[in-house]
């Protein structure tokens, strides 16, 4: 997780779990899952269509 130390990951946990509550985080994990594998898949079409405009 780049420069985060377990410290600092276990204080995100703790903020989250205190502002969100436990029964949202799987929700929220969810979604930013979602959220971040359809960042990929459009980040890979756009560099398909770069090296496909190259050729």
């Amino acid at each position: 997780m780049g420069n985060l130390g377990f410290g600092e990951i276990m204080l995100i946990i703790i903020v989250a779990l205190l502002v969100f509550g436990p029964s949202k985080l799987p929700q929220l994990g969810k979604a930013a899952g979602e959220t971040l594998r359809e960042f990929k898949r459009g980040m890979r079409g756009i560099m398909e269509d770069d090296t496909k405009d190259k050729k």
